[in-house]
């Protein structure tokens, strides 16, 4: 491991080590890497964030790059494959939800031309920027992941708790919880 000073929830592990130096944190507005997130946010529920980082090829593979166009037309049939490959993990209803998330996307560009538009309203479409001396400080979820949640089940999201709407934020950089100590928090992409 190099020297710089990272999070402390980094590991030594290379994939948590890119995961942390190249994505979490960072502005995210692209449609089909926030669907992404917000789908493997919703894998990890009652899981650590590594077992889904090192299944996040397979995931990507298993759910046609999380495209919600073809998403959104899977079937019973594409149900059962998913629930047998191995490379992900084979919780149904987790399974499920991304079909059921894919359609709720379709219907917010509907009326809000893209899902970016739509999720980074919940932070006024600009970065909250934490002063989080250390891990401790963080919580895990704020009055605006709890908006969120409470919205997105309205519109028939599942696995969107507010918990994981925080990690969502986290991770797409709707919020910067890099503690002062890291070497990213003052970063912006």
């Amino acid at each position: 491991m190099d020297s710089k000073q990272r999070c402390s929830w980094v590991t030594d592990d290379p994939i948590y080590i890119e995961y942390h130096d190249k994505e979490w944190g960072r502005p995210v507005y692209d449609d089909r890497k926030l669907f992404e997130m917000l789908c493997l946010e919703g894998a990890q529920a009652g899981l650590s964030w590594i077992t889904i980082l090192r299944r996040r090829e397979n995931y990507q593979e298993a759910f046609n790059s999380f495209q919600v166009e073809k998403i959104s037309q899977y079937d019973a049939s594409d149900v059962e494959r998913l629930v047998k490959n191995e490379g992900i993990i084979r919780n149904r209803r987790k399974i499920e939800s991304v079909i059921k998330n894919a359609k709720a996307v379709l219907q917010i560009r509907e009326h809000y031309g893209t899902f970016s538009a739509y999720i980074w309203k919940f932070v006024d479409g600009k970065p909250i920027i934490n002063q989080w001396k250390d891990d401790e400080e963080v919580p895990n979820q704020s009055e605006q992941s709890i908006a969120m949640s409470k919205d997105l089940k309205k519109r028939g999201f599942s696995f969107v708790g507010p918990v994981i709407c925080y990690a969502f934020m986290q991770a797409t950089g709707m919020v910067n919880d890099h503690t002062s100590d890291c070497f990213l928090h003052n970063h912006q992409k």
